[in-house]
């Protein structure tokens, strides 16, 4: 009897893997792994926002309607739970999106009327908080093209014969992906002109 079992489960383990279930749960476990990194970026993003706002009033106060539009972007960030549900809902993935999208037009906003102000574009802080704002948006922009490339992955896999039957077995579903609207602008950094001893930042 314990052969017997032993046998089974063999053959059961044998044949999940040839229909493709592994694959499927590797690949699952890949986006999620892919989303916690654009997770980190985006936040690490908002976490120096409040940095910034702080030092360009405290050079350009008069900057009010621009100021109150990047922290109320960021508000809105704040208040969209990123958690791993997100992955399998189109519409909380689109208002996140959207979200990261309004904070990202904020930012650009900001440091265009910085330009106005050379007492501020000389400020060390500044400098640093713009210097790590930079490291940060390449890092979005990074980890979103993974992000993209792993929910493909699994995409075709699901949609794909026969781990297509496996999916529907298991109910492994088509995961919702970063829109493509907009996408190169929303994956550009925002960009800084830090005169002509510091190279501006890559815009594309």
């Amino acid at each position: 009897m314990r052969a017997l079992k032993v046998l089974f489960v063999a053959a059961a383990a044998l044949v999940l893997s040839g229909c493709g279930y592994n694959s499927l749960q590797s690949q699952d476990e890949a986006v999620k792994s892919a989303w916690s990194e654009v997770v980190n970026q985006y936040q690490r993003r908002a976490d120096l926002v409040p940095n910034l706002v702080a030092t360009v009033k405290g050079f350009a106060q008069q900057e009010q309607t621009v100021l109150l539009g990047v922290t109320e972007a960021r508000a809105k960030v704040g208040s969209i739970q990123m958690t791993p549900e997100l992955l399998d809902n189109p519409a909380a993935l689109a208002k996140f999106q959207a979200a990261q999208g309004e904070l990202t037009t904020a930012l650009k906003s900001l440091l265009a009327v910085t330009e106005n102000y050379p007492d501020l574009k000389s400020n060390t802080n500044f400098l640093e908080l713009q210097a790590q704002l930079e490291g940060t948006e390449n890092r979005i922009a990074v980890a979103r093209n993974r992000y993209i490339a792993s929910v493909q992955q699994f995409n075709t896999t699901v949609r794909s014969f026969p781990t297509n039957l496996t999916a529907m077995l298991f109910k492994f579903k088509v995961k919702p992906n970063f829109t493509v609207e907009n996408e190169a602008e929303i994956a550009r950094p925002p960009a800084v002109d830090f005169g002509a001893t510091t190279p501006m930042m890559p815009t594309t």
